[in-house]
């Protein structure tokens, strides 16, 4: 039997799904990187690139930003809970912590129009009220919301006709964000994400309760790209939460083990750098993209640009770790945060 992973790798296994999903993230933005440098629209893709967008669409679109943002709730749930053992004021570290951010992400938003930095900040505000609230009471909030946001898509997909703009802000991206937010504010508040080994019966219940609702949906969206369904969009959002879960069922369980973990190391020292990395993702694919040449990024040409980028990401974070402690994006939101008053340790 591999043995479980002590409570240290454990905050380890945090940094590989961060890491992960930096590289699902990536697969998304790198067409738009094109955007940014010429503005033409994306066109219609078929034969291999056709393939290669629609599995982008049903294994990827949303579903590692939602990662993203569950790993963003509960850190920042962790983050006011350290500041509060240290006689701090949770609720203002949070404020200060997230304006600074939201001042980053419209810095960024000059490198890279799509940036979803300043769309965390703002949404991230809306947990601050939070953190006192009881688990019980999160978790009522949490399904009381998955279930408006899910009855929406279905409502836009099945009955079109009622649609209105009341439907179409409830099933906006800032929801979903939300909804992730709140996944992982609870997760961190209830402490489960240091009793993964005790709770892995309900982890494979959930993953065995939401691999079939993946399969169903890959298979609705597919036959809706073959069919230029117009609801392909709102399908896409409505296997987002349930694809997520499978995600990080899975990913939770694999990283309990110290062999899997090992292997993924280097993956890790990515997601301990996540900032730095987000914002170098834009900066590399345009200074690529703009020196090849592409009038029009494939999804083939985005597969290849995004294993190059990861690839020159894993190196330059295995380099950067072995002279400094945090990458240098965090340092800097770290000092925006606390002032002179925090040391990096």
């Amino acid at each position: 039997m591999i043995p479980s992973i002590s409570q240290k790798e454990r905050i380890l296994s945090l940094d590989i799904i961060r890491g992960l999903a930096l590289f699902g993230i990536l697969l998304i933005n790198v067409a738009a990187f094109k955007i940014t440098i010429e503005g033409d629209p994306l066109p219609d893709y078929d034969g291999v690139n056709g393939i290669i967008s629609t599995l982008i669409d049903i294994i990827v679109e949303k579903k590692f930003f939602s990662i993203f943002s569950f790993l963003f709730g509960a850190g920042l749930y962790i983050f006011a809970s350290r500041a509060e053992s240290r006689g701090d004021k949770p609720h203002w570290r949070m404020v200060r912590r997230l304006l600074t951010l939201f001042v980053l992400g419209i810095l960024h938003f000059f490198i890279f129009w799509g940036t979803i930095l300043p769309v965390y900040s703002i949404v991230g505000l809306l947990l601050i009220p939070f953190y006192r609230a009881k688990v019980s009471t999160l978790k009522k909030w949490l399904g009381g919301m998955t279930v408006i946001y899910m009855a929406s898509l279905l409502t836009n997909i099945l009955l079109p006709s009622i649609a209105s703009p009341i439907l179409e802000f409830l099933t906006n991206d800032g929801i979903l964000i939300f909804i992730m937010f709140l996944a992982g504010f609870l997760t961190a508040k209830a402490n489960w994400l240091v009793r993964i080994q005790a709770l892995s019966k309900q982890l494979k219940w959930i993953q065995l309760g939401t691999f079939p609702v993946f399969m169903i949906l890959s298979v609705w969206i597919w036959n809706a790209s073959q069919h230029g369904d117009d609801h392909i969009d709102l399908l896409i959002k409505l296997g987002a939460i349930p694809t997520t879960l499978f995600y990080l069922s899975t990913m939770f369980l694999l990283v309990e083990k110290e062999r899997i973990v090992k292997w993924l190391k280097p993956i890790s020292l990515v997601g301990q750098m996540a900032f730095t990395n987000y914002i170098a993702q834009s900066i590399i694919g345009s200074a690529i993209i703009f020196l090849l040449g592409l009038e029009v990024v494939s999804p083939l040409d985005v597969v290849y640009i995004a294993v190059l980028i990861y690839g020159i990401q894993i190196t330059f974070s295995i380099i950067w770790f072995k002279f400094f402690p945090m990458g240098p994006m965090e340092k800097a939101w770290r000092y925006m945060t606390y002032g002179k008053q925090m040391k990096s340790k």
